[in-house]
């Protein structure tokens, strides 16, 4: 992934994901949503089993008009699709893997089978309650799921992942959560 300069606390980005069943198509995809707008690319890549993935942020009107062409280039070939207006500043670098969390209270892993709601329950998780990202990893060697771990206070970790899980219910996508209070320093280590 590239490194994303973080928009003012007032102006929160919008990220945007496109995910297609052709690797042909999504390469193609990704350079007409390039073309489209100003935007910056996150991540573009194959995942498990053979489809391909554009991840991209930026400010709102850019990103949602380079990814209504990448849904209109995409077609048939669309899987999955998100468009994310005022994503939490906290979302890009826990996918970089460069968050750096407060000391760890309470840790939180939180798993789905598409790249697309881990993306919205990360969100709606940090959004509803003091929680901190640390890492969100896109369906990279997970066989296409995906997951994201946070810290904070227990209530506010239960919290968050009650908003998270709300956030995608309707999706069907919930694999497991797990909730470590007080986790043990060597796994703090491996996780961070």
């Amino acid at each position: 992934m590239t490194g994303f300069s973080k928009p003012s606390a007032i102006e929160r980005p919008a990220l945007a994901l496109l995910e297609l069943r052709s690797i042909a198509r999504g390469v193609r995809v990704c350079d007409e949503t390039l073309k489209r707008a100003d935007i910056q690319l996150l991540d573009a890549r194959s995942l498990c089993p053979g489809k391909y993935m554009v991840l991209f942020a930026g400010p709102v009107g850019p990103v949602e008009e380079s990814f209504k062409a990448g849904v209109e280039i995409g077609a048939d070939m669309m899987v999955d699709e998100l468009f994310l207006p005022n994503a939490d500043l906290q979302l890009v670098p826990a996918m970089e893997a460069c968050a750096v969390p407060p000391a760890v209270d309470a840790l939180a892993v939180f798993e789905t089978f598409t790249v697309a709601s881990t993306i919205l329950a990360g969100d709606a998780a940090v959004k509803a309650a003091r929680t901190h990202l640390i890492e969100m990893r896109l369906a990279n060697g997970l066989g296409g799921k995906s997951f994201f771990t946070m810290t904070g206070e227990i209530a506010d970790v239960e919290a968050g992942i009650e908003a998270g899980k709300k956030a995608i219910e309707h999706l069907g996508a919930l694999v497991a959560v797990e909730i470590i209070p007080r986790p043990h320093a060597d796994l703090i280590r491996k996780v961070t």
